[in-house]
């Protein structure tokens, strides 16, 4: 079993995201997927060739897996480095170019400094904003998403400076392009050390339609060392296989067939599942949340609508965490399901945990963050003959 001290804990973070940023070698081939079809979410511990996922090595492939099949099949491509990067620095304003093909496009994220604590502070990138309260400490670096990859309608595909550079044709949906650009922002704060903001320590949060984007951008930017969606809903945390099966029971619950209709979070390659069937895909939204494992997570919902599908989100956090169980590390993962409140109002029943996870992850101190909390009346477990009917492994 695979145990790691808490006084490790960044530098374990930091290894892992470095491992994550490679290619895993030998990895099993990724099959056509022609045929697959399962009601109940893909088994998160076996390769879709049939093999098992013993090991932290097994892991990185098929983390791989997980990663090159939401690229291709639900979120579009997150394209590499740009040619060229330049930054520049002033009060408060990092302004970042880049340039491909003959292309350039500036974004400038500015960054609200704390009051309190020492430079270089850590940081938290608001994915349009921050809904949490801002924690003591912490640098808030603000991030308009919507510039990047416009999120108003159906009809705002292709628009924003993503694909200014990439093309209205990319097949990137709205939230591979806002990941893009906060792997674009950890770039330039490296290179930019009087920013004062500590790239070890900066994690990422938004709420509703912009905590699927957080959501996305953890998974997919592995220097982020906590993630915190919330309210996210389908197309975050939520399962599209529960959020249907929760929708044919009568319950009015934001669906796949439904959220293709209505944005453009996500690629249009992913509409042939979304308007035939989602139990085609070999992965589901817990997939999505086990790629930020090792790192930290928080997951933040609310009872109090149905269409955020509070159960399809408890059970996909509840399978996800698996990984971080199998890592032996399942306190950096939590979740935590408050009443009825308005959305994206922060209540202060979850201060607490909230904080649990800021000074755990943004200041490496010695909190409980074994946290699994649901207001409601659920219960999950893993294995669960409907949704998770798989064994939890312990990784060698």
């Amino acid at each position: 079993m695979v145990s790691f001290s808490r006084r490790c804990l960044f530098a374990f973070l930091l290894a892992a995201a470095a491992d994550a940023l490679r290619v895993p070698q030998a990895c099993p081939a990724i099959p056509s997927l022609t045929s697959f079809n399962d009601t109940a979410l893909p088994d998160l511990f076996t390769f879709l060739d049939g093999r098992k996922v013993k090991t932290l090595a097994d892991w990185a492939c098929k983390r791989e897996e997980i990663s090159t099949l939401m690229q291709r099949d639900e979120l579009g491509t997150l394209p590499g480095r740009p040619e060229s990067m330049n930054v520049s620095f002033s009060g408060n304003t990092l302004t970042i170019g880049v340039t491909q093909s003959g292309k350039n496009i500036t974004f400038a994220p500015t960054i609200t400094y704390p009051t309190t604590g020492t430079a270089p502070f850590p940081a938290l990138i608001g994915m349009g904003g921050v809904s949490i309260p801002t924690p003591s400490g912490v640098a808030i670096i603000q991030f308009n998403n919507e510039q990047m990859a416009a999120q108003d309608t159906a009809a705002s595909r292709g628009q924003g400076l993503f694909f200014n550079l990439y093309g209205s044709d990319a097949s990137a949906g709205a939230m591979i392009a806002w990941a893009w650009a906060v792997r674009l922002i950890m770039d330039a704060l490296e290179k930019t050390p009087e920013a004062n903001i500590n790239t070890g320590r900066v994690g990422v949060t938004g709420c509703s339609r912009n905590g699927k984007g957080a959501l996305v951008a953890g998974a997919f930017e592995p220097r982020l060392v906590l993630t915190i969606p919330q309210e996210s809903g389908s197309g975050g945390t939520d399962s599209w296989r529960i959020s249907d099966f929760i929708l044919s029971t009568g319950i009015s619950t934001q669906t796949a067939s439904e959220i293709v209709q209505e944005n453009v979070w996500l690629s249009s390659n992913f509409d042939q599942f979304a308007n035939t069937s989602v139990n085609k895909l070999p992965f589901d939204h817990h997939s999505l949340a086990a790629l930020v494992a090792p790192r930290g997570m928080f997951a933040i919902d609310n009872l109090g609508y149905d269409w955020l599908g509070p159960f399809s989100s408890y059970g996909a956090m509840i399978s996800a965490r698996t990984v971080w169980t199998a890592m032996g590390v399942s306190d950096f993962m939590g979740v935590s399901q408050a009443a009825n409140h308005t959305h994206c109002v922060f209540p202060s029943t979850q201060q607490p945990q909230l904080n649990a996870f800021i000074q755990k992850f943004l200041f490496d101190e010695q909190t409980d963050t074994d946290i699994v909390e649901t207001a409601g009346n659920y219960t999950f477990e893993v294995p669960d003959a409907q949704w998770a009917p798989w064994s939890v492994p312990k990784f060698v």
